[in-house]
């Protein structure tokens, strides 16, 4: 496999990620779900997956579709279409699987997965994520990690020249 078809790989619909998920499981493996925008992706980014990623063996991202992004954020986002988000998150060492989902929360998506891990940034609380309530009744937990202080795709897209 070329790495292009290596990092193409790793984007899932939900059919082939349940699958992929009951392979997981199997192997005993531990999943850690997380999701977002990711519209620039920027070192913040990067040090929150990366952390997400040591709490456990495997790190799916769920990803905003383009429409999500554009009815949470606005009309002037996504600033990059979904498969370029897709692409970029894909080619990160550490993740195994990126998965769209179009509503505007990973619900679903947390109900099909039904991780061991939920992950989500500091600025949240537990009483405030999405599928925490699934993740703890299946015996998993939620986790919250710090945010990297002054990166924010928002702040990069205010900055003037």
């Amino acid at each position: 496999m070329t790495t292009s078809e290596v990092t193409q790989s790793k984007i899932f619909d939900h059919t082939l990620l349940s699958q992929r998920v009951a392979m997981w499981k199997f192997q005993n493996r531990k999943i850690v779900f997380t999701n977002g925008c990711f519209d620039i992706l920027h070192r913040g980014h990067i040090e929150y997956l990366s952390k997400a990623r040591d709490l456990g063996d495997v790190l799916i991202i769920g990803l905003n579709t383009d429409s999500s992004v554009k009815r949470i954020k606005g009309g002037n986002r996504p600033v990059q279409d979904e498969t370029s988000r897709a692409m970029i998150l894909a080619s990160l060492r550490f993740v195994e699987a990126i998965v769209l989902f179009d509503e505007d929360t990973p619900y679903n998506l947390i109900s099909l997965v039904k991780p061991d891990v939920l992950v989500k940034g500091g600025d949240y609380t537990e009483e405030t994520i999405v599928g925490a309530d699934i993740v703890k009744a299946s015996g998993g937990e939620v986790v919250t990690v710090p945010l990297t202080e002054g990166y924010s795709t928002t702040q990069i897209l205010n900055f003037k020249f």
